[in-house]
């Protein structure tokens, strides 16, 4: 999804969706699948800056500034755990989804259903 002041990122990330249809088209034959897991706000240390300045702002909880932070873009309000990508990952490289290839697969709490 496209956000203001941040064209470069959103520029990589776009490119990052072309290559995987490019390349999944390229490899399908061969049985090799190329997905992009494409997540929302997730639990990680990057984040770590916006969330204590929005707890300052708002003079609340962590929890509270989460919320606030997240529901902005992400309806669901709260931040997606790291296990929860991992295990999508593990789930796209399984049996079960042999013939998943191409896709942009949202991890993102409803983010893009906009």
């Amino acid at each position: 999804m496209a956000s203001v002041d941040k064209s470069a990122y959103v520029a990589a990330k776009h490119g990052v969706v072309g290559f995987t249809r490019e390349v999944a088209l390229e490899t399908a034959g061969q049985g090799i699948t190329v997905n992009a897991i494409c997540p929302g706000w997730t639990d990680t240390p990057i984040i770590a800056p916006q969330i204590e300045a929005r707890q300052q702002r708002l003079g609340s909880s962590r929890e509270e500034a989460i919320r606030h932070l997240v529901s902005e873009k992400q309806p669901d309000g709260g931040l997606i755990p790291p296990a929860h990508v991992a295990e999508l990952a593990l789930f796209l490289g399984g049996e079960s989804a042999r013939h998943i290839t191409g896709t942009a697969m949202p991890i993102d709490g409803g983010w893009t259903c906009v």
